[in-house]
């Protein structure tokens, strides 16, 4: 994480530094402003991932020069081996986007079809549970 807060942050000086660059070559305004941006952007990740290093204090396998492969392996959770439910949401995200350009109505009907397919997705594996009868 070390690299990564030094990337961030290197970032987010050389963003402020063309910005006042641009700025004085007499750039246009909404060009400053997204510029500026982005050095917020870059330096609320670089903090963040600074932040986070400090607070877990130790020294993980990629700041590491003498670690091997195997010192940042972990558990890497549970992937799904196949779902149909991201082909629901991508349909009615479609139909949402055609919404706005057909129409308000086409719009509701998609985004109540995204909002259903979406819980649908993200609860695909929740078992409820059952109550014995003990």
């Amino acid at each position: 994480m070390k690299a990564s807060w030094k990337l961030f942050g290197g970032l987010s000086v050389f963003y402020v530094l063309m910005t006042v660059i641009y700025w004085q070559v007499g750039g246009e305004p909404v060009g400053v402003a997204g510029m500026l941006l982005s050095a917020c952007l870059a330096g609320m990740v670089g903090f963040y991932v600074w932040f986070t290093q400090k607070r877990i204090g130790v020294t993980l396998p990629e700041d590491n020069l003498t670690a091997e492969i195997s010192d940042g392996a972990g558990e890497l959770g549970f992937y799904s081996p196949h779902s149909w439910w991201p082909l629901p949401v991508a349909m009615s995200a479609c139909v949402f986007a055609l919404g706005l350009v057909i129409g308000w109505w086409l719009s509701l009907i998609g985004l109540g079809a995204l909002v259903i397919s979406i819980i649908g997705m993200v609860t695909e594996y929740e078992k409820p549970e059952i109550a014995s009868a003990h």
